[in-house]
């Protein structure tokens, strides 16, 4: 191991070489080697010649000693990539990732950023990140816990749990994290769910759109609207029938109740002498999901049918009829009285189901006609 010489004994040795003194003398009088003592000589001949004045060794170090200094604070800037007049908060972090390379005197001084500041800087970052840790190690064995569980347990019970297994943690801790994971016991809203799922089960839209049907009295459509006369409502309730786009059954009533729907079904299929087969499409409006109508379809074997929630295209074909007579005719007139507004919708039944050519048809009788149309033309031709 070498030892160091103290700048003090390097002083005297080189002055006794200057007064005459042998190499080899001073090497058996101090037991320093003799290559030391000639590197001394060296270095102390070369420094005079350069500074052509005396320097002493402490002198050289010390300016050496800076020199480094200054040359570590310039590659720390370089490195940093940020100057004194960036933000506080932008030198800490740069001078964070260069920690584990140069003493915190330097980063510090290159920067010119207190050490306190920094040592601060470095211990709210450490207590984070220990914060984190912990939280990560908590969320953890809650989800452990409620999958042990089979998603039983509250934030209560798995608190309970996991102070029996030594973690201690408040059931509000444990909540926030199940928050966080989307973690939710099943019990809370088991009864509700399985409703909603009866509930979407009996209500399917077997329809889906299919406004053309080959057959009469297989499929029909019935909704609601409404009316006012003279600062009352009237509801207005049909059903049609997809194959001719006639209307079935038609009622009136100024209140929207259950009995207004049951009696136009109640009408339509003692006048259609009770189809077999027969599919009834509605929206999910309260009264058409009552338990009253529900049963009337049940017991005369009709198959229910509901629009998604939202969609008024799903039953698009009663919605065209509503805009139909509301145009031309509801709007052109102002009523003096609840029994004009009532023979008013009756003829304009009659009109609809008799004289009113419908569009739909049309274009089917068009297609239809067309086969023969070209058979007659090329007869024609020959």
């Amino acid at each position: 191991m070498s030892k160091k010489h103290s700048p003090k004994l390097i002083k005297t040795i080189i002055n006794q070489y200057a007064n005459g003194q042998p190499v080899t003398h001073l090497c058996v009088e101090h037991n320093i080697p003799r290559s030391t003592i000639y590197s001394w000589i060296k270095r102390h001949q070369k420094l005079k010649s350069e500074a052509k004045t005396d320097i002493s060794y402490q002198d050289y170090y010390n300016l050496k000693r800076r020199a480094d200094k200054m040359q570590e604070q310039l590659e720390v800037i370089k490195a940093a990539g940020c100057g004194f007049s960036a933000p506080l908060k932008e030198k800490l972090e740069a001078l964070e990732g260069l920690q584990n390379q140069y003493s915190v005197r330097t980063l510090c001084d290159a920067l010119e950023v207190s050490r306190g500041t920094f040592y601060n800087h470095i211990f709210r970052r450490q207590k984070v990140a220990k914060h984190e840790i912990h939280r990560e190690n908590i969320r953890e064995q809650v989800r452990v816990v409620f999958d042990e569980y089979k998603q039983r347990f509250g934030s209560k019970k798995i608190a309970a749990i996991l102070g029996e297994r030594g973690i201690r943690t408040s059931s509000k801790y444990v909540a926030e994290l199940m928050r966080e994971m989307g973690l939710q016991s099943i019990g809370k809203h088991l009864k509700r769910d399985r409703q909603n799922e009866i509930i979407r089960t009996r209500r399917q839209n077997r329809l889906r759109q299919q406004f053309k049907v080959s057959e009469p009295n297989r499929v029909w459509v019935s909704d609601t609207t409404c009316f006012k006369v003279k600062e009352r409502y009237y509801y207005i309730c049909v059903i049609i029938d997809l194959f001719s786009r006639k209307i079935v059954a038609h009622r009136i009533s100024p209140k929207h109740s259950t009995y207004l729907i049951t009696s136009a079904v109640r009408r339509a299929l003692k006048d259609r002498d009770y189809p077999q087969q027969l599919t009834f499409h509605s929206d999910q409006g309260s009264q058409y999901t009552s338990k009253a109508f529900r049963n009337l379809l049940y017991v005369n074997k009709v198959v229910q049918s509901f629009s998604r929630t939202g969609s008024p295209h799903d039953n698009a074909v009663v919605e065209a009829f509503f805009a139909s007579l509301k145009k031309e005719e509801l709007y052109r007139i102002n009523f003096k009285s609840e029994r004009e507004f009532y023979q008013c919708v009756d003829r304009y039944m009659v009109l609809y189901n008799t004289e009113r050519p419908h569009e739909t048809l049309i274009i089917r009788h068009q297609r239809n006609l067309k086969p023969y149309i070209k058979i007659r033309k090329s007869r024609s031709a020959n």
